[in-house]
């Protein structure tokens, strides 16, 4: 008896998996977006980049390291997400992120001088 259950419920859940293909993704991803990591580099020239593009709902890392003191970027300031965190020099900052609607997100310096963009398409 409990074979047999255990065969139909096999079953059920391979016949679920080949109606839905993505549904195996989700399953193994627990249902989330993989997250994008996107390293920036602060030199003398600024953010590099200082264009990324992002997707709505995809959670983001930006991997933020500071490897000159030849700059005023010694923080980095995300207005629309409530982000002001200091970068010490030569030390990567992590930042995670959920961008929700396509749009801009721009990222500074605290002066707002040197800057960066996100794209979200």
């Amino acid at each position: 008896m409990f074979k047999s259950i255990l065969v139909t419920l096999s079953i059920g859940v391979a016949v679920l998996l080949v109606a839905n293909p993505s549904a195996l993704a989700k399953a193994t991803a627990g249902g989330h977006p993989k997250e994008q990591v996107v390293s920036i580099e602060v030199t003398s020239a600024g953010f590099v980049p200082a264009q990324i593009k992002a997707k709505p709902m995809q959670p983001m890392k930006l991997v933020v390291t500071r490897t000159t003191d030849r700059t005023c970027v010694k923080e980095i300031v995300i207005k629309d997400f409530g982000i002001d965190k200091p970068l010490p020099l030569n030390q990567p900052i992590e930042i995670t992120l959920t961008p929700s609607k396509p749009g801009q997100i721009r990222y500074a310096c605290a002066m707002n001088m040197v800057a960066g963009v996100i794209s979200v398409e």
